[in-house]
């Protein structure tokens, strides 16, 4: 019994070196048991939101809700202007260097954007859009195509109304752009380059901007959501698809989008919209004085007490600053209950009063404030252009 236990331990001891040896020395001649191990680890994306969530809009980081709400009231326009015909088309010599071809009117076409604003059919676009345009052709979202007569247009705010006659429009809630902040999302919707419809997204960058040189009068949302030619007179909305500007102009070097994009804001779009649907135009006061930002260097060579405010540097004879007693030196700091820091300001307040109503306006004269009651003029249309 002995003898039998030393053979068994020796055996097991033989064996167990031998294996040490192996598992040394040659480890893949041993079997390795269990699943394979990959060679990289693989992260699965989640599975699809469920269609309900997807109907809420609920995509991480997306705007599918306030796109689906606001494009169908966002439409394609194609402005033609008629081909005039050339009053050197019958000189030989004319078609002798320049070809039949030059001889030939060519008519013009251009593209941009609206919005569907009423259920009335007033759609609400660019003035450079439809501008000196004979034929305006619409194209909405769901295939219609109709044509466009033109209500109205106000070139000072670089606005225009259209009216079109189709039932069942699907028209765009009017947001509150005065709520807007910087770095809100929003979401530039149009017709960029004829390719189609296209919603981009980006953010507010600025609010206020003015001096331009695109408008009369300029309070422009600035975005860095991608603007391109077509966009012209299409949707600006917010994060829940409601409109908060009209999309109107880009800086650009190359003619495409390097964000820093331009958009009238909405609450100025309709009290344009309103007036030309009401009374056919838009009227705005006038006080018949040349303005100039009062700069605190001004300030000191005149001895003013105050820093702020828009120097008056000439007075229209027999205007309504005039007649209320207003004279050049006087420096205006305020317009009935707004106060005006610089010639934009005091424009945009001047225009805001109602033509033969009254303002009392806040005037520095020397060291001596004092208050000036106007009976406010209407702005002569001579003067109701774009500056180019």
């Amino acid at each position: 019994m002995r003898r039998t236990w030393l053979v068994f331990s020796q055996a097991v001891t033989v064996a167990l070196g031998g294996l040490f040896v192996v598992e040394t020395l040659k480890p893949d001649w041993l079997p390795r048991g269990g699943p394979v191990q990959p060679g990289a680890t693989i992260l699965q994306a989640p599975a699809p939101l469920s269609a309900a969530s997807a109907a809420a809009g609920l995509h991480a980081g997306g705007y599918s809700a306030a796109a689906r709400r606001a494009t169908p009231a966002v439409v394609s326009i194609v402005a033609t202007k008629m081909a005039r015909r050339s009053p050197h088309a019958d000189d030989p010599r004319f078609r002798f260097f320049f070809g039949d071809e030059a001889a030939r009117p060519q008519a013009q076409t251009g593209l941009g954007s609206g919005v569907i604003a009423s259920p009335e059919g007033y759609l609400l676009t660019n003035n450079h859009v439809i501008e000196g345009a004979d034929e305006i052709e619409v194209q909405l979202v769901d295939g219609r195509q109709v044509r466009a007569r033109v209500i109205g247009a106000d070139p000072e705010t670089d606005l225009a109304v259209l009216k079109i006659e189709l039932d069942k429009l699907p028209i765009i809630a009017f947001g509150d752009a005065p709520s807007l902040q910087v770095g809100d999302v929003v979401l530039a919707i149009g017709n960029p380059f004829n390719v189609g419809q296209t919603v981009t997204a980006g953010i507010v960058s600025a609010l206020g901007r003015n001096q331009l040189g695109l408008s009369t009068f300029e309070n422009f949302i600035q975005t860095d959501a991608a603007i391109n030619p077509g966009n012209s007179g299409g949707a600006l909305v917010d994060a829940a698809g409601n409109l908060v500007g009209i999309n109107t102009a880009i800086f650009s070097r190359s003619g495409g989008s390097m964000g820093i994009g331009f958009a009238i804001p909405v609450d100025i779009a309709r009290q344009v919209m309103e007036a030309i649907v009401s009374e056919g135009r838009v009227t705005r006061g006038w006080i018949g004085v040349e303005p100039r930002d009062l700069t605190p260097e001004i300030a000191r060579s005149l001895g003013l007490p105050v820093n702020n405010g828009v120097l008056i540097t000439g007075v229209l004879q027999d205007g309504p600053a005039s007649r209320g007693g207003l004279r050049p030196g006087d420096v205006v700091t305020r317009i009935g209950d707004t106060a005006v820091g610089n010639t934009t300001e005091l424009m945009s307040a001047v225009a805001a009063l109602r033509p033969r109503s009254e303002a009392l306006i806040a005037v520095q004269r020397g060291e001596r404030g004092l208050e000036v009651r106007l009976v406010i003029g209407e702005r002569p249309a001579a003067m109701r252009r774009v500056p180019r």
